[in-house]
């Protein structure tokens, strides 16, 4: 065919990430033939876009422009397999035609980026993708000329007149490939007409210097040699009557700072305007499909959901995407549309695949319409050493980053998961946050670890920003805890690092660490500073013994730590405020547990010190001064440590049950001993003196009191189980007298909520915990049986 006479320069106006677009630009370029094609997109580009060309390069992918000085000043420019950009580059190198980007250079965008004018005005992002900033709310009162035309058109959605007119077209009218850009281009005229600059102020700026871009290439290889794919936005400005001058001056006094530029891989959740960065399409998957398909797209489509379905287990026949099929063509003629649409697709799937459910929707709105496809960069990119770094580990550690989250177990006794582990925890330090812990497989032992991954786009610019502390994950890391461990002002803060650099094995940084957290807790003399910081010890001592880490230094000042709360901690727990107690009672709970874990040392045996807390926990149990929580959490502490005999349990229960003890004081106390997750109402089940002790607490509660009582009862039992709720209830139902009490209480005088044992029931079990326990000799020693059985009937009462 050949290419109709053309007095200037080929202007494709496009929407950016449009199939229809990318499919008319292709026409086009076939046609015209163009020596050089200029591109909407950042000039530090064009040392970069040959490697577009290269076998590894797999769309979707950016251009990431980040500030030298200030690396958390970036910037992207994003582009699918369906960028109209994108196939204009891949075009030209294919056509051994130059590519050049004309857009306002990164290094002065990126200076400019303070003020939010990122976007372009062609129903999309065309500028660098950023997070949303401080001119969010002006951006939305700036002119969407999609909007307008599609309102003109009598079309209440611009996606969907955008779809009619461009999408579902073939892309070319009859045998004049350029016409669909004629009429974009006359319409997108009549709008700057009308509107100006439509509230883009920064396009202005843009538009001269892509004017004397184009100038520049028209000088060089004549006029119809130049084809420009640019936003629609902007083809009434390059075709403007501005001079150079003019524009020139436009461009002078501009900021400007220093930046570097690479490809890296996106994904398509990041095209999707709804994840943030605004590139302008609600349904890359979708719009790939349509750009991909050769014929047929929508019976494609359906077999795609179709192969979804069915991979979730879902009963999808072929008969349900015939059916489908018809429904969404019959839905678009109703609708006066050329062919169905996504929304029309939609709709046919949930009436005959869902069965009108949106639960499945979900999924494929999530797999399918937006796509979980990450794309790939070869590995000439140019990158900073620390991404060279991170990639040639995450190659050595099999740790491929993948657009879908993913959780992973690792278990550390593997050398290779150990690996993984301290590769994650030393990203996490450089708040690279590509990991989260997540938590596993039930397990107490320290062995074991589960982890989130999803790897995110803007992760490449936190390790641009993690490149100032080294140029290797290991030096970066150590660099970065060595610097936070000198400044931390807060004992907390440097445990909480301690814990850090045992995790991520940092052996280098640990004196530094070490010596900074032993002059904090010289120093720090408030005992719940002090209880904050023992458990995150305790905790690294044990992740150090899996990791054959030296933890001596570490075990010594936890010790200390210690020694310090066990003297400091009854003076600190009296005369507390509600919120003072609350606070030092979770420190309580964190202290015990700690102790609990510390190993012993040459200096201070594992039961001396556990001892000396075991005392401490006494004194607060029975000072009158300390508040009622702390004292019945003391309490409860010892109870199950086996420190404390169950009747003196019962007799410091009915101390501070007592009718002289104020109400509130009195409901605090049963907060601190049967609160929390801590097994209390399985305790109050089983245990029926204290079960009673609260029920004859409670019933003489005056009536003026109660009210005050009960919100923190309530708070204290809605935190149970509803099957132990449910079975006090019962107990408390029934009553000491209901169903019989046993007789060794009422021989004892004591008041039980139990019914009395039913003897021939509880010895019909006897034959099935035999077998259970595996006594199936029918020779057995009869005496030795009877020994048996009656310790088996001991089980079953």
């Amino acid at each position: 065919m050949t290419a109709p006479l053309r007095d200037g320069p080929l202007l494709l106006g496009v929407r950016h990430h449009g199939p229809g677009s990318a499919r008319a630009v292709r026409a086009a370029l076939d046609a015209a033939s163009p020596r050089v094609v200029l591109i909407e997109g950042p000039p530090e580009g064009d040392a970069l876009v040959s490697l577009a060309a290269d076998p590894q390069m797999r769309p979707p992918v950016a251009l990431l422009a980040h500030a030298v000085d200030d690396p958390g000043r970036a910037a992207f420019w994003p582009l699918a397999e369906f960028s109209p950009e994108w196939v204009a580059i891949r075009w030209a190198l294919t056509h051994d035609a130059q590519v050049r980007f004309i857009d306002l250079p990164a290094a002065h965008s990126l200076a400019l980026k303070d003020d939010s004018e990122d976007g372009d005005a062609d129903g999309n992002e065309a500028g660098p993708d950023s997070a949303p900033g401080p001119g969010d709310r002006e951006r939305a009162l700036r002119i969407d000329p999609l909007a307008v035309l599609a309102e003109a058109a009598g079309y209440d959605d611009a996606e969907r007149w955008w779809e009619d007119v461009v999408e579902h077209r073939g892309g070319t009218d009859g045998d004049d490939p350029f016409a669909p850009f004629a009429a974009v281009g006359e319409a997108m005229g009549a709008l700057r007409e009308e509107y100006g600059d439509g509230g883009h102020r920064r396009d202005l700026v843009r538009e001269a210097y892509m004017r004397l871009q184009l100038r520049s290439a028209r000088k060089e290889f004549g006029d119809d040699q130049v084809a420009v794919v640019c936003g629609a936005w902007h083809v009434p400005a390059l075709g403007a009557g501005s001079t150079a001058t003019a524009d020139r001056a436009l461009l002078k006094g501009l900021p400007k700072v220093k930046s570097e530029m690479t490809w890296v891989p996106w994904t398509h959740h990041r095209l999707a305007r709804h994840s943030g960065y605004g590139a302008g399409i609600d349904s890359p998957g979708w719009y790939g499909h349509l750009f991909g398909a050769p014929d047929r797209p929508v019976t494609r489509w359906m077999t795609k959901v179709a192969g979804l379905l069915r991979e979730e287990d879902q009963p999808v026949s072929s008969a349900h995407v015939i059916e489908a099929v018809r429904l969404a063509e019959t839905l678009a003629t109703m609708r006066g549309r050329p062919l169905a649409g996504l929304t029309e697709t939609t709709d046919a799937i949930r009436a005959v695949m869902c069965d009108g459910s949106d639960v499945p929707l979900a999924l494929i709105r999530d797999r399918l319409i937006v796509g979980d496809v990450l794309g790939e960069v070869p590995d000439s990119a140019p990158a900073v050493p620390l991404q060279r770094d991170l990639t040639r580990l995450q190659r050595s550690l099999r740790l491929k980053p993948e657009a879908l989250e993913r959780e992973v177990d690792l278990d550390l006794r593997k050398e290779t998961d150990a690996g993984r582990s301290r590769l994650l925890h030393r990203l996490r330090l450089l708040a690279i946050g590509w990991g989260e812990p997540a938590a596993g497989r039930g397990s107490t032992g320290t062995f074991r670890e589960s982890w989130r991954l999803r790897w995110e786009p803007e992760l490449y610019v936190r390790v641009a920003e993690a490149g100032v502390w080294g140029t290797t994950v290991l030096s970066a890391a150590t660099a970065k805890a060595e610097s936070q461990a000198v400044s931390a002002t807060a004992l907390s803060e440097v445990t909480a690092l301690a814990e850090q650099c045992l995790l991520a094995e940092l052996t280098d940084a640990l004196p530094v660490v070490m010596k900074a957290l032993a002059d904090r807790a010289a120093l720090d003399a408030d005992v719940g500073h002090l209880a904050q910081a023992l458990p995150a010890l305790a905790r690294s001592l044990r992740y150090g013994d899996v990791r054959s880490t030296d933890t001596a230094a570490l075990g010594e000042v936890a010790a200390g730590l210690a020694e310090r709360i066990c003297v400091g901690l009854p003076p600190a727990c009296a005369a507390l405020d509600a919120d003072g107690a609350a606070e030092m009672r979770a420190h309580l709970d964190g202290v015990h547990t700690a102790i609990g874990l510390l190993p012993a040392t040459p200096d201070r045996p594992a039961g001396d010190l556990s001892g000396r807390w075991a005392a401490v926990l006494r004194k607060l149990a029975a000072r009158d001064s300390v508040p009622g929580v702390i004292r019945g959490r003391a309490t409860r502490l010892l109870l199950d440590d086996g420190r404390l005999p169950e009747d003196e349990a019962a007799r410091l229960m009915g101390l501070a049950l007592s009718p002289g003890a104020p109400p509130a004081d009195a409901a605090a106390w049963i907060e601190g001993f049967v609160g929390g997750a801590s097994g209390g109402g399985m305790l109050l089940v089983h245990d029926e003196r204290l079960l009673a002790l609260v029920d004859t607490w409670l019933t003489g509660v005056p009536a003026a009191s109660f009210t005050d009582v009960l919100p923190l009862l309530r708070r204290t039992f809605s935190a149970y189980e509803p099957g132990v709720r449910r079975t006090l209830g019962e107990l408390v139902r029934r009553g000491p007298a209901g169903g019989g009490a046993r007789p060794d209480r009422v021989e004892a005088g004591i008041p039980g909520f139990g019914a009395a044992v039913d003897e021939t029931r509880a010895d019909a079990v006897l034959p099935v915990l035999r077998l259970l326990l595996g006594d199936r000799d029918p020779d057995h020693d009869h005496d030795h049986r009877i020994d048996h059985d009656n310790d088996l009937a001991g089980v079953a009462r």
